[in-house]
């Protein structure tokens, strides 16, 4: 603690010798003492006096202090006793008021104080690590001390601690819990905390945006009244600032998770002439710096078109515009908004057309873009508001050939306003062009640079512009005012740069120039410009004016550069000799190398936005940066280049425009094309709309016709009924009401008949199979358990067969006096259709009627003939089919008598074989009696008797021959 020794012994007035007693005995105290409280009381008393006596209680108690955070985190008190005292240590923060005589070393030196604690308290990790254990505690004498400490850390050393944060398992969403605090004194102060944690931190950002704090952001910016609310609100857009800014992954998120239409809220401020605070002033301009931030140029030019999408679908650019056009805004967030409104329609063309269609409330109603153009030509108006109208105009015309066009359009004869009562924005900026106030012919010149930037076509339509200089004179073009005007240098008296004007338009020319032989013919045109110029590069003036004679070459080398030769007297070649004789190619290339080495070059080629500290600053435009870095080079090259090459170059020039020809063509046969399918498009919808139009009218028509049938069949029964009581014609009227019916019964008829003749069919194969069934039982095997088995089998199914015979005959008469009856019916009808035939004709509709159903009735009648006729063919094979199955069970009922008396046979043979299988096992069993009686009579006469295995295999070997030839056994008996 060298360093710290150093620190007191430069202070000017220590702390007495009984202070330092007095710290060290209440360390002491808090070291040994084994009570609880009397270690309180000690680190209460540290804790007053560590705020006059810093360094002192520093250096003797933060080890202790360290201590009692991990001893006694049971007791809350001596926890938020220590945290208080660590703060009052590190932190920097003056309480008290500090004179201003004061010298402004002892702010350093505590500055320094400050940091050196904070390295000593970081150098254990473990330390950072506890604090963030303890943020946990819902005590709020733990937890708010502990967000204190901790966001005085990090704006000590910020870096070092955010690392040991991002490490720490758990960390930040230990923070993170801060903002869901109930208390807002400690949800505001981890807002604070998390500003210093995000600081510079591309990880930590994404782990805190990930840890939903996007929504619980603008949850506090709502809760608290978005851009009426107080500081903390400042606070939560600062946060949200440091989360979004150069982080596209935050503003990608952001944009997915559809925050951007939360914003629309803060911007509904109204048009109001009072209220506006200084917080809701400071709340508004940051809250539109965060919509800046989204759509940053800088940001990737996916994120920034999908943002400004989102925004424009949201009604936040619909938000920002009312806003722009309102009455009794403050001039610092008039300006902001303006800023805010050209980044978020920059280089997208549907927010850029909806920007041009924008129309202040004025009467007559202007344009947006006029009265904002008035804005900047008017030199009373503030230089930061200008600057804004003209940045916004850059960025409307920003890859917008759309809008170039139209602004140049109001420069032409043809679109001028005659009567004068309406201004354009193509008036604005040529009077802007020709005043004498230099700013605003900068800011002019610039604008309409920008009209033709990457436009050729505009470039060519500009040549057209005529203007009447004085009465009675002729009218002058546009580019050879613009000459005119440059060539009097200094002669007009102007207010503002001397070098501002001519500086604006020379830009315009060199834009004007660039990529246009044309108008490079049209400015060698005048025989004087050439000689203006080289007067001009030869001339050795003081610093402001090189810058000029910088641009001057720059536009002659665009003059020889984009030169077609269509001019004699001022080809290429020409010109190159021009310069050597009156210049010399290496005085005019360092004089051209002035424009890159100037200062304000290289700012203005940083940003697009034009941001000046004041108007003499005001020199370069973003957009003329780029093209003098692409025109630079190949004008050198073009200088020191020979005629030969030039010819070649010529002939690859000309190459090249043919192949850009064809493209262009190609190109524009493509553009057709999608005309052409856009117009087909629109034609296929509405077919489809007259198609679906017409089929809702046939659905209707079609239901019109029904409703029609309804009504005629209703009144031709009526006309049946009607006609019931008279002749031959109230028959045939009566046969047609009844004709319908009759031919519906004998198609059921009909269907019922082939049912039955396909049962019968099914039911003839079956008897088929059995018949086969039969005759291979009969072939089978003469065993006679299968014979009876077979004989039961056949004798059921015999049963069964004639069962179904007589059903089929049954059946087969039924259908023969049904065949009969339709016979009969037929015959009827067929009378029938003759009388209807021969009845009086019927006047009118009612006769044709009739001849249409008579003519329907005889072809239904043919139709059921000609179904008859199949039914007796059908009757017929039935049958043939019935004698055949007759005859099949007679050959079958034959078969089963043979099969009976062979089974009956067979029966005999098994009763006489049990019987006589009965009678030999008697014998058998006598036989085994006297054996065994002889046997024990020739043991009572002592005759060796065999021994019983012997007689065992002997009785065996009976036992075979007997089982061979039984009836031996039997003549042996």
């Amino acid at each position: 603690m060298n360093f710290l020794r150093g620190v007191m012994g430069g202070q000017s007035a220590g702390p007495q010798h009984t202070e330092a007693e007095t710290i060290q005995k209440l360390c002491d105290r808090v070291a040994s003492s084994t009570l609880l409280d009397d270690r309180r009381n000690a680190v209460r008393a540290l804790k007053s006096l560590s705020k006059k006596y810093r360094l002192e209680v520093g250096i003797q108690a933060m080890e202790h202090l360290i201590h009692v955070l991990q001893t006694d985190r049971s007791d809350s008190e001596i926890i938020g006793y220590a945290l208080d005292t660590l703060y009052n240590i590190i932190s920097n923060d003056e309480e008290e008021e500090v004179d201003d005589v004061e010298e402004e070393n002892s702010t350093r030196q505590s500055e320094d104080l400050g940091s050196q604690f904070t390295e000593i308290f970081i150098k254990q990790q473990e330390n950072v690590t506890l604090l963030l254990s303890l943020l946990e505690e819902f005590d709020f004498h733990v937890r708010w001390p502990g967000v204190k400490l901790l966001t005085s850390l990090l704006k000590q050393l910020g870096p070092q601690v955010q690392q040991i944060i991002l490490v720490s398992p758990m960390g930040v969403s230990r923070l993170m819990d801060l903002l869901a605090d109930s208390r807002e004194v400690i949800r505001n102060d981890g807002v604070l905390l998390l500003q210093a944690l995000t600081r510079s931190n591309g990880a930590i950002q994404k782990i805190v945006a990930f840890e939903n704090a996007f929504e619980r952001l603008l949850d506090i910016i709502s809760e608290e009244g978005n851009s009426d609310g107080g500081i903390v609100v400042e606070d939560c857009l600062i946060l949200l600032q440091n989360l979004l800014k150069n982080n596209n992954s935050n503003q990608n998120f952001f944009k997915e998770g559809s925050y951007i239409q939360r914003m629309k809220p803060w911007f509904e401020v109204g048009d109001e002439n009072s209220g506006w605070s200084a917080q809701k002033v400071t709340n508004l301009h940051l809250m539109l710096q965060l919509v800046r931030v989204l759509v940053s140029p800088t940001n990737p030019p996916g994120a920034t078109s999908s943002c400004q999408k989102a925004m424009f679908q949201c009604g936040l650019l619909q938000q920002l515009c009312t806003i722009l056009m309102a009455t009794g805004v403050p001039a610092d967030i008039l300006t902001e908004t303006i800023n805010t409104v050209s980044e978020v329609i920059r280089g997208y063309q549907v927010n850029q057309d909806y920007f041009a269609s924008v129309n202040a409330p004025s009467n007559p109603p202007r344009p947006a873009i006029v009265v904002l153009l008035m804005s900047m030509v008017n030199e009373r108006q503030p230089f930061v508001l200008r600057c804004a109208v003209l940045y916004c105009f850059q960025c409307f015309l920003y890859k917008n050939q759309k809008g170039q066009g139209e602004i140049v359009s109001t420069l032409l004869p043809s679109t001028i306003d005659a009567t004068g009562n309406s201004v354009s924005a193509g008036q604005l900026l040529c009077g802007g062009l020709f005043s004498t106030d230099s700013l605003s012919n900068w800011c002019a010149a610039v604008a309409l640079a920008h009209a033709l930037q990457e436009n050729a076509t505009q470039k060519e339509q500009l040549l057209r512009v005529q203007l009447a200089t004085s009465i009675g004179n002729p009218p002058v073009s546009l580019l050879q005012q613009c000459t005119n005007i440059l060539s009097q240098g200094d002669k007009i008296d102007r207010r503002g740069s001397k070098i501002q004007t001519r500086v604006g338009l020379l830009m315009l020319l060199c834009t004007w120039l660039s990529s246009c032989p044309i108008a490079v013919t049209h400015f060698l045109h005048n025989s004087a410009n050439v000689p203006f110029l080289t007067a001009q590069i030869a001339e050795n003036l003081g610093e402001e004016e090189q810058l000029v004679q910088g641009l001057c070459a720059l536009l002659l080398g665009i003059s020889i550069y984009f030169n077609d030769n269509s001019l004699e007297s001022y080809k290429k070649e020409k010109l190159k000799q021009l310069i050597e004789k009156r210049i010399g190619k290496e005085n005019f290339i360092e004089k051209l190398g002035f424009i890159s080495k100037h200062e304000l070059y290289s700012r203005a080629s940083q940003k697009p936005q034009p941001n000046f500290p004041s108007p003499e600053y005001m020199i370069f435009d973003h957009e003329f940066t780029k093209l003098v870095k692409e025109l630079e080079g190949v004008i050198t090259k073009a200088i020191y280049k020979s005629s030969e090459e030039d010819k070649k170059e010529e002939e690859v020039k000309k190459t090249l425009e043919q192949h850009d020809n064809i493209v262009t063509h190609y190109k524009n046969m493509i553009r057709e094309q999608d005309l052409q399918l856009e117009e087909l498009k629109q034609q296929v919808s509405t077919l489809k709309c007259q198609n679906e139009q017409l089929q809702t009218a046939v659905t209707q028509q079609v239901s019109q016709i029904q409703q029609h049938k309804d009504q005629y069949n209703l009144l031709k029964i009526q006309l049946g009924k009607d006609n019931q009581h008279q002749g031959s014609y109230s028959e045939g009227a009566q046969m047609n009401g009844v004709q319908p019916e009759e031919i519906g019964r004998l198609r059921e008829e009909i269907e019922e008949l082939k049912n039955n003749q396909e049962l019968l069919q099914s039911k003839l194969t079956e008897k088929d199979s059995v018949i086969e069934n039969l005759k291979s039982s009969q072939t089978s095997g003469t065993n006679e358990q299968s014979s009876a088995i077979v004989s039961a089998r056949d004798s059921e199914q015999v049963a069964e067969l004639k069962q179904e015979l007589a059903t089929l005959k049954s059946q087969l008469n039924s259908q023969s006096v049904e065949i009969t009856k339709l016979q009969t019916e037929k015959q009827e009808l067929l009378q029938k259709t003759e009388v209807f035939a021969k009845s009086v004709e019927v006047q009118g509709e009612t006769q044709t009627v009739i001849a249409t159903k008579t003519t329907d009735v005889e072809g239904r009648l043919s139709a059921l003939l000609q179904e008859t006729k199949e039914l007796k063919n059908e009757i017929k094979a039935l049958s043939e089919e019935r004698t055949a199955i007759k005859e099949q069970l007679d050959s079958s009922n034959s078969t089963i008598a043979i099969l009976q008396t062979e089974k009956d046979k067979l029966e005999l043979e098994i009763t006489d074989s049990k019987k006589e299988q009965d009678d030999l096992l008697v014998l058998l069993a006598d036989q085994d009696q006297k054996i065994l009686s002889l046997k024990n009579k020739l043991k009572d006469l002592g005759h060796p008797v065999e021994e019983e295995d012997e007689l065992e295999s002997g009785d065996q070997e009976d036992e075979d021959d007997e089982s061979e030839d039984p009836g031996k056994d039997l003549d042996h008996i």
